[in-house]
């Protein structure tokens, strides 16, 4: 943050006028070229999750809730979390096969000040390390920068979750360091790693992104021909 002083001569942050609370993000569904984010819809997701899920339970570990010992579990489960507007949940929906392999939601929303966090996300192996899970992320941020005018947005997980690490970087959020003993779930204490991006790192990280997606950067075969993080460079 750049310094100005005030007249006391004490150094303050930039002033902020015309600044107006955010909205609150909405059941809006934003599709792009490989995937579709819609409102999480027990009826609609619930049993493509269940199974696309079903094979790693592994990735529950770093999860508050889960994993689920039947479909009737987490059928319950995303009845829940479908009735919620903080997380508000999104179902990432495969355009090729029309079926649900993921899901994350933006949450701890502060309109008054503009911050809203990425959690939740539960990316089943139908999507990893897919063109779909960069795009999803892509697609959910452009939403709160671009439509809803949020100024940070924030990316947080257990700082023993290197995976999770590892993607936050990739992404494009710049790390900015670990709460000691910030939360206790599943019965265990976590420390949590805090990443984000501001609205004036959004045009280059932006840029990246639709570099990464467009269809000049994959090979007939499909595999990228440039990294994201190099094209964001």
């Amino acid at each position: 943050m750049s310094a100005h002083t005030n007249e006391h001569g004490q150094p303050v942050g930039h002033a902020m006028p015309g600044w107006t609370p955010r909205p609150q993000p909405s059941g809006v569904t934003l599709k792009g070229r490989f995937c579709e984010l819609e409102p999480i819809d027990p009826a609609r997701h619930a049993a493509d999750l269940y199974a696309a899920y079903s094979s790693a339970p592994r990735g529950w570990t770093y999860m508050a809730a889960g994993p689920f010992a039947s479909e009737a579990d987490y059928r319950a489960y995303t009845e829940n979390i479908a009735k919620s507007t903080d997380p508000r949940h999104y179902a990432v929906v495969d355009l090729k096969t029309g079926k649900a392999v993921g899901t994350l939601s933006l949450m701890r929303i502060d309109p008054a000040n503009g911050v809203i966090e990425v959690g939740n996300v539960m990316f089943s192996p139908l999507l990893q390390q897919t063109p779909i899970s960069t795009e999803a992320q892509y697609l959910l941020m452009a939403y709160a920068f671009d439509e809803l005018g949020y100024r940070r947005y924030e990316w947080k997980c257990d700082a023993l979750n290197a995976p999770s690490r590892t993607t936050a970087d990739r992404l494009g959020f710049a790390f900015e360091g670990v709460f000691r003993q910030a939360v206790i779930y599943k019965g265990r204490s976590r420390d949590t790693a805090w990443f984000s991006i501001i609205d004036s790192e959004w045009p280059k990280v932006k840029a990246g992104f639709e570099a990464w997606l467009s269809p000049e950067n994959f090979a007939q075969d499909g595999q990228q021909r440039q990294s994201l993080k190099a094209l964001r460079g």
